[in-house]
Formats: structure tokens, C-alpha cells, sequence
């Protein structure tokens, strides 16, 4: 069986950047153009220039070239970066661990994103030509 997983690898590699983008360019759309619901309590933008606002911009043009497959290696490392300074702020300080502090989906998109990183954007990017 596991050789025929093996198989599907490049499929997997495509679906993982290609879905962690685009999520990742939602929350970024939420906090930079207000979209898909908006960001905070009053449900609109954040302020131009706030700690949000910066990391909305990394996850709006970030998430978009992760999932586009352009620039995929510089992209991810940013995003990656970014989780890993947002899980330390925002996050630890709660509790010991993701589970307890609520920082799950900053772990897993840090760990995606360095994943893609080091093993490039793979098939069906368009920096690769589709291939």
C-alpha cells in the first residue's frame, strides 16, 4: 500500500500548497480588505500600519504566491516566519501548549509553510511551468 501512496506524492505536495495558500490569503483578505466576514470585533479592516495590517499583507500576498506556486521557497520562509512570531506573541503566553493556548492553526501553517520552504513549491506551480 505504501508504495502506491508513494504514487500520489506529487499530488499531495500540490494540494498542501496550493490549499495552505489559499486559507492562508483569506485570513490575510480578512484583515487587510475586510472580506470574508472581517477581522476583529467590529468585523472591518485593521488599522493601515498596525501589527495586523502587516502580518494581514504577508498572509494576503503570501498565501497568494504559496498557492500560485510563484516564489514559493521566499514566500513560505516569510510565511512560516511569520506563524512562528505570531504563535510567540500571541499564543505561549497562554499556556505551555497549542492545544491549550489556542495557537493549533499558527503551528501547522508555520510548519506547512517551512515545509514548502525547504522542498519548494513542486508540481503544479506555476514557477515550475505546471509541471
Amino acid at each position: 500500500m505504501d508504495s502506491s501512496l508513494s504514487k500520489l506524492a506529487w499530488l499531495g505536495h500540490a494540494a498542501l500548497r496550493i490549499v495552505s495558500g489559499f486559507l492562508f490569503a483569506c485570513h490575510g483578505a480578512q484583515k487587510v480588505l475586510g472580506l470574508l466576514g472581517g477581522f476583529g470585533e467590529a468585523h472591518g479592516s485593521a488599522a493601515m500600519g498596525s501589527l495586523p495590517w502587516i502580518a494581514g499583507v504577508i498572509e494576503l500576498v503570501g498565501g497568494t504566491l504559496i498557492a500560485l506556486g510563484v516564489r514559493t521557497q521566499l514566500a513560505a520562509f516569510i510565511c512560516s516566519g511569520e506563524m512562528a512570531f505570531a504563535y510567540f506573541m500571541a499564543h505561549q503566553k497562554n499556556a505551555l501548549l497549542p492545544i491549550q493556548n489556542g495557537g493549533e492553526l499558527a503551528v501547522l501553517y508555520c510548519f506547512a509553510f517551512f515545509f514548502l520552504a525547504t522542498n519548494g513549491g513542486g508540481p503544479l506551480s506555476l514557477e515550475r511551468g505546471g509541471k
